[in-house]
């Protein structure tokens, strides 16, 4: 059984559980809360203690893998400032299709209600500072300060500038550098995986509680959750097929049979990196140069996530307004900048690990609780498919920009 089966069996478990005990035995709900809530909450502490580290740890990385890739050649360098505008593309459209969604079909009022009062200590929202402010506290004085305080912003932004700044060191110091980070990166990836082997009795815990509070409502908010944030990977996906037409210049019929097989791989295995070989004969169906798609693909599989900075966004604007935090226009525009940095030191690791160190930053920075993340990841079975799905349709259409727009020179 996979880890993520595991994971929502438990969720399923625990909510059913926590109502059921509810519903028969009501006098023995505190009893049971007073036993399960610390059990959940120390397990989303020992989610939350890795964030720092991991998300330091992979923007250097990233950047590293990067700028190394660039080197690569003119056309590796067309396509990584093609993927990092698409991955600005894919937040944007999070920050404009997640409240339109929230609006049209908003999250019934009494089962947010009762979820925000069934989480123990998400009922303390972060404050946002004012604007000027915010701003104002970007630059941090004390980047270990920022650290501690989960200051997202402030450290993303130290860590690129000292991420940028390795690269113009010697080159001994900067295979030094590169790799502690790298040797930091996969310790965080093991207590982390630690962490989410335990997660089944966690996630129950929190469930239990959840479920004995807020009642049968848990499932229907869950089952709305996972509607609004996949229906914004799927329109990220949709994106790739006017981009295959105008940029690829390839029929739209063309490139929906090209991209299919890997569609399916895709669903059936959660990999864009089992897709590969798929994607390569779709590249070929559609035309494009064995010698473009041999360097674009297996990029893009590195470095390119698609739909991760819109779905990640998608999921800390359905919890800050599950929450009723407010959300104007500049920390919107703020939110798009964070979600497409950490989405470039998130994509090759697997989705479970990758959600967490993905929107925790997002939710920070715009003052979304992070305690729902520990029930969330529960049910990310569904939207990651939809993510996997989305990211190779848009591998194989910038392959087919990419291929139609190749320098005969290279």
């Amino acid at each position: 059984m996979s880890q993520a089966t595991r994971i929502l069996l438990s969720l399923l478990i625990g909510l059913s559980s926590g109502i059921a005990l509810a519903t028969f035995a009501p006098t023995a709900v505190p009893g049971a809360i007073t036993v399960a809530d610390p059990i959940g909450t120390a397990w989303l502490h020992g989610l939350q203690m890795t964030i720092v580290p991991l998300v330091v740890s992979l923007l250097v990385t990233g950047v590293a893998a990067t700028a190394e890739a660039a080197k690569a050649g003119r056309l590796a360098g067309r396509a990584i400032a093609l993927y990092v505008a698409f991955l600005f593309l894919s937040a944007t459209i999070a920050a404009l299709v997640t409240p339109l969604i929230l609006t049209i079909a908003p999250l019934p009022t009494a089962a947010a209600t009762a979820l925000r009062a069934a989480l123990s200590g998400a009922e303390q929202v972060p404050a946002v500072p004012p604007l000027a402010e915010f701003f104002a506290g970007i630059v941090p004085t004390n980047i270990v300060k920022a650290a501690a305080a989960d200051a997202f912003l402030s450290l993303i932004i130290f860590t690129l500038v000292f991420a940028f700044a390795i690269a113009r060191i010697d080159a001994e110091g900067r295979t030094l550098l590169v790799r502690f980070f790298t040797a930091l990166r996969d310790t965080m990836l093991v207590v982390i995986d630690w962490v989410l082997w335990i997660a089944p009795l966690g996630v129950f815990a929190l469930a239990l509680v959840v479920g004995a509070r807020a009642g049968t409502g848990a499932f229907g908010a869950l089952i709305h959750y996972i509607l609004v944030v996949s229906s914004v990977g799927v329109v990220v996906t949709l994106l790739a097929y006017p981009v295959a037409r105008l940029g690829g210049r390839v029929p739209l019929a063309g490139f929906a049979r090209a991209a299919l097989p890997s569609q399916a791989v895709a669903i059936s295995t959660q990999s864009s990196l089992a897709s590969v070989p798929a994607m390569l004969e779709g590249a070929r169906d559609l035309g494009v140069p064995v010698e473009t798609a041999g360097v674009t693909l297996p990029l893009a599989v590195a470095i390119f996530r698609a739909t991760g900075p819109a779905m990640n966004l998608a999921v800390a604007i359905y919890v800050a307004t599950w929450f009723g935090v407010p959300l104007p226009p500049a920390t919107l525009v703020v939110a798009v900048v964070v979600a497409t940095l950490t989405s470039l030191g998130s994509v090759s690791l697997p989705g479970t690990v990758s959600y967490v160190s993905a929107i925790a930053p997002i939710a920070g920075t715009i003052g979304a609780p992070l305690a729902p993340l520990g029930l969330l990841v529960a049910v990310e079975t569904i939207p990651d498919i939809v993510r996997t799905v989305g990211n190779v349709t848009m591998d194989l259409a910038t392959t087919a920009w990419l291929g139609r727009r190749r320098d005969p020179a290279e």
